[in-house]
């Protein structure tokens, strides 16, 4: 808000709740009028713990609210840890076909083919030689359970989890997730917590690739250098939009590097309640938790 419109001393007015909700209904249908001048942003979207509960429900009124958004002619698109097969039914349901999508923690961008919005093609991979980091972390955790996705987007692995979303996955030896350069590893270990992850990676030491933790208890490594803030800028990049109209959401510790990077470029970075304290340190804002509907929240606003 100008100086020019702030409210004089004494001449702040107390609005009943009924109003407020008008005029945020108000607010919203001038966004979202094209003969309202707008600045397009580039808002990207964590998925897990940002837009979906622990049991795979929409957070409540984020369809609607990224629908208001998008009518707004902001792009809307996901920034995620998951490969795309858990992805696409996601970016499908939320009712939106973005011209690119950031998987896999930054390794793996997909845009969409303009033949088919719903049919998107690798179009910028990272890769990495994982033998050295399995080596290391299986001497510590013999008994996790193992992931690797390969440059195609295959993804092999040791066990059976019944939280990854293993279609098209296929089960291999753990000699063989090495075999060749790989986007990322996963790793989970249902016997160990999330601070036992946070200090194993802190004692072994893992400096030559890039990591996060999982507030469920599991190690998601990409290639050195990469997470989801390297693959939003080639995005923000190819779509020529100002890195200082660039919106991120999320709540885990693999949002922090896309927080960092939009608030040194003069963008917002907002982290959900729920997400652990180094992760809303990070943030510029926290809005409400995904129970509560804190993307919804925010993206109304808009």
């Amino acid at each position: 808000m100008s100086e020019a419109h702030l409210p004089k001393t004494g001449s702040i007015k107390v609005v009943a709740p009924k109003k407020a909700a008008k005029l945020v209904e108000q607010v919203a249908r001038d966004t979202e009028n094209p003969a309202v001048a707008t600045e397009q942003l580039l808002i990207a979207l964590d998925i897990d713990g940002t837009v979906l509960l622990e049991d795979e429900s929409l957070s409540p009124g984020v369809v609607d609210a990224v629908e208001h958004a998008h009518r707004a002619g902001h792009e809307v698109m996901v920034a995620t840890g998951r490969s795309w097969e858990g992805t696409r039914g996601i970016v499908r349901v939320l009712g939106i076909a973005p011209e690119f999508v950031v998987c896999s923690n930054g390794a793996v961008v997909l845009k969409r083919l303009e033949a088919d919005e719903l049919s998107y093609d690798r179009w910028h991979v990272e890769t990495f030689d994982p033998r050295q980091v399995l080596e290391q972390l299986r001497v510590h955790l013999p008994d996790a359970r193992y992931l690797v996705e390969l440059a195609d987007g295959q993804r092999l692995y040791t066990e059976y989890l019944e939280d990854w979303n293993l279609v098209h996955a296929r089960r291999v030896p753990f000699e063989e997730l090495g075999a060749q350069p790989v986007c990322r590893v996963v790793v989970v270990s249902p016997d160990k917590g999330e601070q036992d992850f946070v200090d194993l990676v802190k004692r072994i030491g893992l400096n030559h690739v890039s990591y996060a933790v999982g507030w469920t208890a599991w190690l998601d490594i990409a290639p050195k250098g990469v997470d989801k803030s390297t693959g939003l800028e080639l995005v923000r990049t190819e779509l020529g939009i100002d890195p200082a109209h660039v919106l991120v959401m999320g709540d885990g510790r693999n949002d922090v590097g896309m927080f960092r990077w939009a608030l040194d470029n003069g963008g917002r970075a907002v982290a959900m309640a729920q997400g652990p304290q180094e992760v809303r340190d990070a943030a510029g804002e926290i809005t409400d938790s995904v129970h509560e509907g804190g993307v919804a929240a925010v993206l109304r606003r808009l």
